[in-house]
């Protein structure tokens, strides 16, 4: 492919014309310590200190980057495209803690990403001459430092380690397809292929230990989460509670093994940084269990509303009756007696009225006799992530429930609603389905969970419809499509590029980016490992990207159109139009060049020309393409 310049100069740095300034990033305590500080970091003087903060704290690499590095020789690829790796003997002079740190300069996280995509895009034969790819790696790195686009968080983490410092480790399980021989791979490294996909569906089968099973799939996830990725998955294949096992037992039920990957997921912080890990889970709303899922979260809200009140009323009482003994003055042991102590009686009757633990009572007047003046009890508190929630289940997942349209017209119809066991089919409940829809209203209501799949419209719009339904989504549900397949992202800003004559999107370059991320995205999908075999293969074959843009409600605003003004549907569509058509141009254009994908609707359908025309069926049809 030609690479056109619209923001760099060939021959000066990506960022000639982008100052640069120094910045300090801190997170503290409310008591004012500091947990986490890094001073004297170089990022763009236009970068906000929430940028700056998100890129020091999140995404600079934190340990392993070498104070010196050398390149690494390939007669294939530019020598300005080695790669690098620490030069052992420029650094054994120096002192151990100097050796290796942290980045600490935003061109230092700019050029690994961008110099990475540039080189597996060589690798791959993407580039028509060199000077295409000296202008491709110059204008992804210019779109970064300008906030014009970003990508999915796992690329920040991961993509360019192993390219920009040699940063390495032994395999962790993944797979890849090798780009050259199209032929699967186990990966015997953690970062020489990347994780850069932030969006997986898994499957997950009604399989106790093995691959693809309930505990191979905590497995699958702890790989995702490590690396910064999220997941989700249809967990309406597992057996109901007291369905029957093979072995003669009856099953524990859905909801048992829902808790202990919620567990597993509470346990991991997202790309090893502050961040949760993300998790979607989805389950069919005829499914056995249906019910007690849907009131998980409202039950363990619950729960910490009884935590959070009842450890204050505890403490509250213990410590007065605590008071009771020490603040009496009668002689021998009348302080610790009720019938001799008329404010220790006052104070047990009135914790006995509030249902303190007679054991409680009992415990502090014993330690006040052994001379103790004060009781600790631990109170808690309603913050997301404090130790009260940190004590219930459910709260690391986002839920959903799996709807088709026939549920939506029994609901209509005020009709009955069958729950049915997964191995054979049976009627194991019949309710009314206007009282399980009530169920999911009351519960989004008191705990903003589940939301809803619309499972007969996912599949309406299902492009691949051949290669099996659509089941499940990733956690933020932007992704939907085939079990086991990934999806890598990034979004354009599209207040950056804002025509600051005309005050309108500057369409070429708009389109430009558009060009020249479509690319990153392919090139990244041929450089990643994933974390099973069937991921590795299917998103090989699907070429799974999402191109976005974000920003247009500041777009609006910066403009001065109301939200409600006729002027706002025309200025919204129109970027959205052009993206549409300049992605699925470059698309046709790759797909033409490619072989068939599996199990692809006959869409998007493009002419001679490239450009795509109107689908009989699915979301690509658009009467302005």
């Amino acid at each position: 492919m030609q690479i056109e310049r619209r923001f760099t100069q060939a021959g000066q740095s990506a960022y000639a014309q982008i100052e640069f300034r120094k910045a300090i990033s801190e997170i503290k305590n409310p008591d004012g310590s500091i947990v986490f500080r890094l001073a004297d970091i170089d990022v763009p003087a236009q970068f906000s200190q929430v940028a700056a903060d998100i890129l020091a704290q999140k995404y600079f690499r934190k340990a392993g980057v070498p104070a010196r590095l050398k390149k690494v020789e390939e007669n294939s690829v530019p020598s300005w495209l080695w790669r690098s790796e620490a030069d052992l003997a420029a650094m054994k002079d120096l002192p151990k803690e100097e050796q290796y740190g942290s980045e600490t300069d935003a061109r230092q996280v700019f050029d690994r990403l961008a110099g990475t995509w540039t080189y597996w895009g060589w690798k791959g034969n993407y580039f028509a001459s060199e000077e295409d790819a000296l202008a491709f790696r110059d204008e992804l790195a210019y779109m970064l430092a300008t906030q014009r686009v970003a990508p999915n968080s796992p690329q920040w983490f991961n993509t360019g380690l192993h390219w920009a410092y040699g940063i390495d480790g032994p395999g962790q399980g993944h797979f890849y397809v090798d780009p050259f021989t199209n032929k699967l791979v186990k990966s015997k490294s953690s970062y020489e292929h990347p994780q850069p996909h932030a969006c997986f569906i898994q499957s997950v089968g009604d399989d106790l230990v093995n691959e693809g099973g309930i505990m191979d799939l905590w497995v699958r996830e702890a790989r995702l989460f490590k690396y910064g990725s999220g997941t989700g998955s249809n967990f309406s294949y597992l057996r109901g509670e007291g369905e029957k096992l093979s072995g003669g037992g009856k099953s524990s039920g859905l909801m048992s093994f829902l808790k202990i990957g919620d567990r597993a997921a509470g346990a991991i912080k997202s790309g090893g940084t502050t961040r949760r890990a993300a998790k979607m889970v989805v389950v069919d709303i005829d499914h056995p269990d249906i019910e007690a899922y849907i009131n998980w979260k409202v039950k363990e809200e619950q729960k910490v509303a009884a935590l959070v009140t009842g450890s204050k009323i505890v403490a509250k009482h213990l410590t007065a009756i605590m008071k009771a003994c020490i603040n009496c003055t009668a002689d021998n042991d009348a302080c610790y007696d009720p019938k001799q102590n008329p404010a220790l009686k006052r104070e047990i009757k009135a914790a006995k009225k509030d249902q303190v633990p007679e054991n409680y009572v009992k415990r502090v007047i014993q330690f006040a006799k052994q001379g103790y003046k004060d009781i600790e009890f631990k109170t808690y508190d309603t913050d997301w992530d404090s130790e009260a929630y940190l004590t219930v289940s459910g709260q690391n997942s986002n839920n959903s429930v799996s709807l088709k349209d026939d549920f939506l017209r029994a609901v209509e119809a005020d009709g009955t609603w069958n729950l049915t066991a997964r191995k054979d089919g049976k009627v194991m409940k019949t309710l009314k389905a206007r009282d399980l829809w009530e169920q999911i209203s009351h519960a989004a209501w008191a705990s903003a969970d589940p939301g809803l799949h619309f499972n007969t419209t996912m599949n309406d719009w299902h492009t691949s419809p051949a290669a099996g339904p659509i089941r499940a989504s990733n956690p933020c549900s932007e992704y939907m499509f085939l079990d086991d397949t990934a999806c890598n992202l990034a979004s354009l800003n599209l207040l950056q590029f804002k025509d600051a004559t005309t005050k309108n999107i500057d369409i070429a370059d708009y389109e430009h980016a558009v060009r020249l991320w479509t690319l990153v995205l392919e090139i990244s999908v041929m450089m990643a490992q994933f974390p099973s075999k069937e991921i590795a293969e299917r998103s090989y074959e699907y070429r799974t990207l999402g191109l976005g843009y974000a920003n247009i409600g500041g777009f609006l605003m910066s403009s001065g159109i109301p939200y409600d003004s006729d002027r706002r549907p025309g200025h919204c569509r129109r970027p959205h139009r052009d993206h549409d058509r300049r992605l699925l141009c470059d698309l046709g254009r790759n797909l033409s060049q490619a072989r068939p994908v599996p199990g692809l609707q006959a869409e998007p359908r493009i002419d001679a020309a490239g450009h795509p025309q109107p689908s009989p069926r699915c979301a690509w049809r658009n009467p302005r393409l």
